[in-house]
């Protein structure tokens, strides 16, 4: 990170912050447009291709995994509660009603994360890219970072098709510089340079 820049949060300090301001973020998108008008425009955008719908993973309740976590072991994790995984339903039946087929399903290894994804879409294909930050300061590494942002790119390239990812909120937060609740999906695309571009929102009611 170049000299000039503020140095990044203490790791509860950017949990709380980022938390707020989901919820902050999420009220005052709301109040300019409604919940469908949002998920219209992104079947809009989903259907005419070249985007990628990236998902926070469904409601798990809690702040961190257990101490001692392991990838694998999802009796280790932070897990979907009922509410959490009728999210992650909702959200394949709004797909399926729609016809909308992704081109690929990728999820973060974590089990809320292809648990979402199974439950929505059928089991996915795992990529470490989308997992989790580990370790303090809790940010996405550059190299994964660059794998995003390629595979944003390439997936941009090909209009009629679109792909869905499942991730958490401080990839999300680090890719597309913006919050997000527990199920909600960013509609992306990459612009010219390879930025990323937040295009809709998407949150489907359990």
């Amino acid at each position: 990170m170049p000299s000039n820049q503020p140095p990044e949060p203490h790791p509860i300090a950017r949990r709380a912050v980022l938390g707020a301001g989901a919820v902050g973020a999420g009220l005052a998108f709301a109040s300019l447009h409604s919940w469908a008008a949002q998920a219209s425009e992104a079947e809009v955008l989903l259907r005419k291709g070249g985007v990628v719908a990236a998902f926070r993973h469904s409601l798990a309740p809690g702040t961190f995994d257990p101490p001692g976590f392991r990838l694998g072991d999802c009796s280790t994790q932070r897990n979907l509660n009922e509410d959490g995984r009728a999210q992650a339903r909702a959200v394949g039946a709004w797909f399926k009603q729609r016809q909308l087929q992704p081109d690929k399903v990728l999820s973060s290894p974590w089990c809320r994360c292809v648990d979402s994804a199974t439950l929505a879409f059928g089991t996915p294909e795992t990529w470490p890219a989308l997992g989790s930050p580990r370790g303090s300061p809790e940010t996405t590494s550059a190299g994964h970072l660059r794998e995003l942002r390629a595979a944003l790119t390439a997936a941009t390239a090909k209009p009629g098709r679109f792909e869905v990812w499942f991730t958490h909120m401080f990839v999300l937060s680090d890719l597309a510089n913006t919050n997000t609740g527990s199920g909600e999906a960013l509609i992306l695309r990459a612009d010219r340079s390879g930025k990323t571009e937040v295009l809709a929102r998407l949150v489907v009611s359990a």
